[in-house]
């Protein structure tokens, strides 16, 4: 995959993910907005409900407190009778019209609080209303004799509407005079208002509070006071022009939490699918950085594997082409040496094979690999005596400080001895000059612990996150300028791994590697 195919995939992903997510929280905030104004709405229909609860309550128990007044005419102070007469004559077509009216009015002595004086006076009406239509029928030319048809009605008459006007003056005067605190309790507002919301399907705990002119009054909850941003209002007891001098303010202390406790399994779900996306996002990044990192790697072995066969098998033809030479080939000593040459490099190409075949098979679990008990300091010294011309013929140094009282543990000799060889000889490939090489040993009460400390060219933190991956190479512009497959150090994690062991890195560009291996003692 070319460079920049893979820049537009990723960024391709990227807005598609970007958008999903944005587009998801824009229903979720919506829906919170939407949820919200909701609430609100209920609210308001709440406190609007309770306000006229109340009020109607109070009128119905003002008019059955004065009810009795009205029916006893005992209370009567005066009355009054008054007469009314019309009169319609038609003298073309004989037709007479008359309305009489005789209304009765009765003044009530009503005992208030509100006044100076102890009662007031209202009115109710009463009367009674006659109709009555006379026709004369006559003839000109005397046929027959005239005649008079007369109609005649009455009704009784109430009049409640005047009556009504009355009360409702009557009532509203007697609450504008009286303190809040008396025309309702804390009680029934409470009841009242949890009501009206539990029909609006809010339970949430609330607190409410009755204000007048700005000022807190005695219906309360508690300790209340108004949230500005978080209380929700309503004039209380208005009058009939839709005034009052009260507001109902009301707060949910545990509003948002409820509003959000009410969406939580929409929120939870969405969280869910933005996460699932975001995984599926992850992990096809992981995976297209990973392949892209594999073919590299792929690509760099097989350019080293090739770069190593290519050497030895042009030595190999050399060295053939050189004993069919008839001035050679009678020369026993110089056909002994190019053979020992042809051996040489094919065993050389030989262990490069069984290399790659060994962290194969080490990696599908087909290598037993048998363990015993054996001295880790022994299999330190073989190693270092292994390596030991390679780094002569650098001119280089190999320093032991071997520190551990202990150093049994369960283990493959031949194993764990590649595993000292391989981590030795990355020491000495990656020493510019003359490599210097110390080899510490120490203990803990579990563990034998070994540590190979290099001055070598060191590597990036980087390269020490894949440093124990298969075929991984650091690399410098030339990838075969130091010889290698990326192999050596997974072999050495494999076996450490194996024996249920740990091996880490810790490095400085420029100033050298340590590789520290623990393996737990017998």
């Amino acid at each position: 995959m070319g460079k920049r195919i893979f820049i537009l995939i990723v960024l391709l992903m990227s807005i598609s993910l970007t958008g999903i997510i944005a587009v998801q929280l824009y229903w979720v905030k919506n829906a919170v907005k939407s949820k919200r104004s909701e609430f609100e709405d209920n609210v308001k229909i709440a406190l609007a409900k309770t306000s006229e609860r109340i009020k109607e309550r109070e009128y119905n128990e003002f008019v059955d407190k004065h009810k009795k007044v009205f029916e006893n005419s005992e209370s009567i102070s005066t009355a009054e009778l008054k007469n009314y007469l019309f009169q319609q004559i038609d003298t073309v077509a004989k037709k007479k019209f008359t309305f009489g009216a005789t209304i009765l009015e009765e003044n009530f002595k009503i005992p208030v609080d509100f006044v100076n004086s102890d009662t007031i006076i209202i009115k109710r009406f009463s009367g009674k209303e006659d109709f009555s239509q006379t026709i004369t029928y006559s003839s000109d030319n005397g046929d027959f004799k005239s005649y008079t048809d007369e109609n005649k009605y009455s009704r009784l008459l109430k009049y409640p509407s005047w009556q009504k006007k009355q009360v409702e003056y009557l009532f509203s005067q007697n609450q504008k005079h009286m303190p809040i605190h008396k025309r309702i309790s804390n009680r029934e507002l409470n009841n009242t208002l949890r009501d009206e919301l539990g029909k609006r399907n809010i339970d949430q705990e609330f607190k409410f509070g009755v204000y007048e002119g700005g000022l807190a009054t005695k219906i309360k909850s508690g300790y209340f006071k108004i949230d500005e941003e978080n209380s929700y209002f309503y004039p209380l007891l208005e009058d009939d022009s839709g005034n009052s001098n009260y507001k109902l303010y009301v707060t949910f202390p545990n509003e948002k939490q409820s509003l959000l406790s009410s969406m939580m399994y929409a929120l939870l779900l969405s969280l869910f699918f933005i996460g699932i996306v975001i995984a599926a996002f992850s992990t096809s990044l992981y995976q297209l950085v990973r392949q892209k990192k594999i073919s590299e790697i792929k690509t760099d072995f097989i350019n080293n594997m090739t770069h190593e066969f290519k050497t030895p098998i042009a030595t190999i033809n050399l060295a053939l082409d050189a004993i069919k030479n008839p001035k050679i080939i009678n020369d026993e000593e110089k056909v002994k040496r190019y053979v020992k040459m042809i051996r040489d490099e094919n065993k050389r190409m030989h262990g490069q094979v069984e290399n790659v075949l060994r962290i194969s098979k080490l990696e599908k679990n087909q290598i037993e690999i048998t363990k015993e008990a054996v001295e880790a300091t022994d299999i330190i010294e073989e190693a270092i005596d292994h390596v030991s011309l390679l780094v002569s013929d650098k001119q280089g140094t190999i320093n032991t400080h071997f520190k551990a009282i202990s150093s049994e543990v369960l283990g493959n000799q031949f194993h764990l001895t590649n595993v000292v060889v391989n981590i030795l000889e990355n020491a000495i490939k990656y020493s510019e000059g003359t490599p210097k090489i110390d080899v510490y040993t120490e203990n803990t009460n579990k563990y034998f612990i070994f540590k190979i400390k290099d001055e070598g060219i060191g590597m990036t933190k980087n390269a020490q996150k894949y440093i124990f991956d298969k075929f991984y190479r650091e690399h410098k512009g030339n990838i075969h300028n130091v010889k290698g497959h990326g192999l050596g150090l997974a072999y050495v994690k494999e076996i450490i791994d194996n024996h249920h062991g740990t091996v880490h890195v810790a490095s400085e560009k420029g100033k050298g590697s340590t590789f520290t291996v623990k393996l737990p003692l017998i």
